[in-house]
Formats: C-alpha cells, structure tokens, sequence
C-alpha cells in the first residue's frame, strides 16, 4: 500500500482555476447543521449559515448544470441532477419563517439540498470515492492506493482515505 499526500488531483476534478466549487468545504458548513437530532453549536449565528449555505449553493448550480447538460439528453445521471438543480431554485427563493426554530428548520432543508448537489456534483466529476468509508476522496485528503487482484485474475487499483488504511470495511 502506498499512502501519498496531494493537493491536486491527477484528474482536475476538484475546484481549479475557472471553478470556485470546494466540495469539501460545502460538505463542513453542512456538518454544522445537520444531523437535524443535534442541537446547533453554541455561537454559531445561523443567518450567518444560512447566507453561507445559500452562497455555496449559488456556486455549484451552475457547475452542475453545465455538467448535466453536457450529458446525452437520455441519460439518467443527467436527469437525476436537473432534478436537484430545480429543487435547489426553488429552496434559493424561499425565505426562513419567523423565530430561532424556523430558521434552523430552513437552514436544515438548504443544508440537505447542498449534500444532494454535491453528491451530484462528486458523482458528475468523477470524484474518486474511498472504498472503505463509502465517501468522496477530496483533492485536499491524504490518500492511498489499494492494489489488489480482481476475481476475473486481473489487478484492480481502489483509492482509500489514509485514515481508511487500517479500519475494516463497514458493512
């Protein structure tokens, strides 16, 4: 196994020059909201992220269009992020209801409507995906190569978090 530091993916799949998407970001403003079982960290405003998650979401629309629509016009992929494209619109011009807990109901729904973009997002790239953890391996993580042999006799090459190296695959 061969554990490597990068802060560029091979593929260019990550944010670059012309693209201000950085999933991995996105992916920590929702962690500060959801699960919705959890109280909200003390200290945090939560106009503050719902401005925040609004911004991310404006950001990686567009991204995600131009991907889907590059796509053949039957493709399921393509369908499927149109689809959250258009919900996502329609949570951009709803409003938070009045009071702590409404905002916190809405900052809840925008924060599940950024997760579904980025997975449609990560999926549209080709985002690696660690075989461990099941979860998107991020230009800025530190990664490892997996080489194992296929059943059909030939080697296969996965990608896993570093931190996934030693953990046994959930079930």
């Amino acid at each position: 196994m061969r554990i490597e530091r990068t802060t560029r993916p091979a593929d260019h799949s990550g944010p670059t020059a012309t693209s201000a998407v950085d999933v991995l970001v996105m992916r920590q403003t929702i962690a500060l909201v959801l699960p919705a079982e959890e109280e909200l960290r003390p200290g945090l405003n939560i106009d503050t992220l719902i401005g925040t998650i609004r911004s991310h979401m404006e950001l990686i629309v567009p991204e995600i269009e131009a991907k889907a629509l590059a796509l053949d016009k039957n493709d399921i992929p393509r369908y499927c992020a149109l689809a959250c494209v258009g919900e996502a619109h329609g949570k951009l011009r709803a409003r938070a209801g009045h009071g702590a807990y409404a905002a916190l109901v809405f900052a809840r729904k925008l924060a599940r409507s950024l997760a579904a973009l980025c997975d449609h997002y990560e999926s549209l790239t080709g985002m690696p995906i660690c075989t461990a953890c099941d979860t998107a391996i991020h230009p800025r993580s530190e990664k490892a190569t997996y080489e194992r042999v296929s059943n059909s006799g030939g080697a296969v090459v996965s990608h896993i978090h570093a931190a996934c190296a030693n953990r046994p695959r959930r079930t």
